[in-house]
């Protein structure tokens, strides 16, 4: 009598993954989803004005978590405290498998906590950009702060600055332009750090491909 062939293992899904995220981030996310295939994972993005807003975030991400968490085995939410002052690791206490960035804001995660301290401990009065910043610096900084209308306004909003650090996720010379310009316009001394995608990059590879599986 032959033997009967084993059965075939029942396939092992992926688990559901959600990355919850500042809009502000969406472009350096896609990039690591399509770059890592990560096909299973799903993204959503709140306004990047948000930015600007900070207490509307916490009210935002508890009302995406309360709707959605069920749906999904871990997520992880794309902001460091990012202005909320700590009202958004209180939130994410009340969540199990929910995880954020590390650090204080974009700067940090995508310097990594060791260069931006640094750099802070350099120069304290000094002015950030990122790629998303550099691109949307007249809607977000110049307008945002009237100095498109009162241009005399700016000594009172940078007078203190000495520098702008223009912290590059990605080497693209029309987004390093515009970054000088913003420091031209702002008068300040203006240095270019390539950074790459920092913390953002390895909190997201954890995230999806932890250790062991």
């Amino acid at each position: 009598m032959s033997a009967r062939p084993a059965p075939n293992p029942t396939p092992i899904s992926p688990p559901r993954l959600l990355i919850l995220a500042c809009g502000a981030l969406a472009n350096e996310i896609k990039h690591l989803i399509r770059l890592n295939d990560w096909d299973h994972v799903t993204m959503e993005c709140l306004p990047a004005r948000y930015h600007n807003t900070p207490d509307r975030i916490v009210p935002e991400l508890k009302a995406r978590l309360e709707e959605e968490a069920s749906l999904y085995d871990r997520i992880f939410i794309g902001y460091a405290d990012c202005g909320t002052g700590g009202q958004l690791d209180s939130l994410l206490k009340e969540w199990e498998n929910v995880e954020r960035l590390p650090g204080a804001h974009c700067y940090e995660f995508y310097a990594t906590s060791p260069v931006f301290h640094q750099l802070h401990e350099r120069e304290i009065g000094t002015f950030y950009l990122t790629d998303f910043l550099a691109r949307h610096f007249d809607r977000l900084v110049w307008q945002s702060l009237g100095l498109d209308r009162y241009p005399q306004l700016r000594e009172l909003y940078f007078g203190n600055y000495r520098k702008l650090v223009y912290l590059a996720q990605f080497d693209d010379p029309t987004t390093a332009r515009m970054a000088e310009e913003a420091a031209q316009r702002l008068g300040l001394e203006y240095q270019y750090l390539p950074v790459g995608l920092g913390h953002l990059e390895t909190g997201l590879v954890t995230f999806v491909q932890p250790a062991g599986v």
